[in-house]
C-alpha cells in the first residue's frame, strides 16, 4: 500500500496563510495528517512548510495540488513513498 504525501512551501506566510486555508479546507476530507513547520525560534520566517499524508481518491489529491500551485508564492507536490 502507498503512502501519499504531498509537500507545499508557502512564501509570504503570513499573507497566504488565510487563502491556503481555505484551498486546504475545500479539500479536507482528503487530508489524514497535517504538519506546519516554519522557524520560530530567532525570527518568526514568512516562509512555511506543510507536510500533508492524503487519503482517498488519487483526483482528489491532484486536484488539491492543482489549486495550491495555481497560487502566487505556493509550490505543492506530491510524493508517493
Amino acid at each position: 500500500m502507498d503512502d501519499n504525501i504531498m509537500i507545499v512551501r508557502i512564501g509570504e506566510r503570513r499573507k497566504n496563510s488565510p487563502d491556503v486555508q481555505q484551498v486546504l479546507s475545500r479539500f479536507g476530507c482528503s487530508i489524514k495528517m497535517r504538519l506546519g513547520l516554519h522557524e520560530a525560534e530567532t525570527v518568526c520566517s514568512d516562509e512555511g512548510l506543510l507536510v500533508l499524508q492524503m487519503t482517498g481518491d488519487r483526483e482528489e489529491m491532484l486536484g488539491l495540488e492543482k489549486a495550491l500551485n495555481g497560487m502566487e508564492n505556493v509550490k505543492a507536490q506530491m510524493v508517493t513513498i
